[in-house]
């Protein structure tokens, strides 16, 4: 369990929110996921609690602690209930200024000295920490899906981060029981950059005919030990944040960051990944039934 108790407040309730808050709630913090959007909220509150009971039915958990776990996590719509938050996690779409607003609504309302962060993967944290009033109290904490489960955290320093919001944040990710890995701000910081730059690559060869998807997957989990191929593990991260990572750094680095045209074709047609049901492979409950190109 923590050695010290943050009230945690998470801003956007998706698959990273939910994720989140599921991490904090168990190692003993209190949380609050907040949404504007009330459905968003009744989705999450069943996700997390689901989760919650998924890990005591491993033995991750005893019951007393999972239902200890399911009550430090509270929904709402209204960001006044963030305003005693030591830690705030913006966790909504990869949109700057939608990002930058919902971090503008939470610096107006928590203390001072509360830690402020965005769950980014891609986007400059620089940039981010420049809207607030006081930069030096933000930094980037990138998570890992899911975030319960994972064992990174990407702490991404802005170049206005202070010192204190720095160790901070290393000390809220080790009390997570994760290891953080401190990376300066850049294009894709440091996870994202390889991850991506892997799953594009793996996109062209299929594209090219080099492969079908299970192989592909099966080079990379069984030649190279990697837990999850990059084809699946795109459609687990979402192929339509793929799509924005890979958009973004092409427009910062350059074309050879230049999107898929298979990854641009699975997005318009709504075709995201796990999520959606059918990206690269078919999702049945959460699990990959078979590959798209043998169905």
């Amino acid at each position: 369990m923590a050695d010290t108790t943050e009230h945690v407040a998470i801003l956007g309730a998706g698959t990273m929110g939910r994720g989140i808050a599921h991490a904090a709630a168990v190692v003993g913090h209190e949380v609050t996921l907040r949404d504007v959007d009330e459905s968003v909220l009744e989705e999450a509150a069943d996700a997390v609690d689901e989760s919650i009971s998924g890990a005591a039915d491993r033995g991750k958990l005893d019951a007393a602690a999972a239902e200890a776990a399911r009550q430090r996590v509270r929904t709402t719509e209204d960001i006044d209930a963030c305003a005693d938050a030591t830690v705030v996690i913006e966790a909504v779409p990869e949109q700057l200024d939608l990002k930058t607003s919902v971090l503008d609504e939470a610096v107006a309302v928590v203390d001072d000295d509360a830690l402020v962060t965005s769950n980014t993967s891609s986007l400059p944290v620089t940039e981010l920490a420049a809207s607030l009033e006081d930069p030096s109290r933000f930094c980037g904490l990138h998570f890992f899906n899911p975030a319960y489960v994972m064992g990174l955290v990407e702490v991404v320093t802005a170049e206005q981060t202070g010192d204190d919001a720095r160790q901070h944040a290393i000390d809220f990710v080790e009390s997570l029981e994760k290891e953080a890995v401190v990376v300066r701000d850049a294009p894709g910081f440091a996870s994202s950059r390889l991850g991506v730059t892997l799953g594009a690559e793996a996109m062209r060869m299929l594209e090219t005919g080099t492969a079908k998807t299970a192989d592909i997957d099966a080079a990379m989990e069984l030649g190279y030990r990697h837990p999850m191929g990059p084809l699946k593990l795109s459609d687990v991260v979402g192929l339509d944040v793929r799509l924005d990572i890979l958009e973004h750094l092409r427009e910062e680095l350059g074309e050879r960051f230049r999107p898929p045209e298979v990854l641009r074709r699975k997005v318009r047609a709504g075709h995201l990944g796990q999520k959606s049901g059918r990206g690269f492979y078919v999702w049945e409950d959460g699990e990959a039934v078979r590959p798209v190109d043998e169905a």
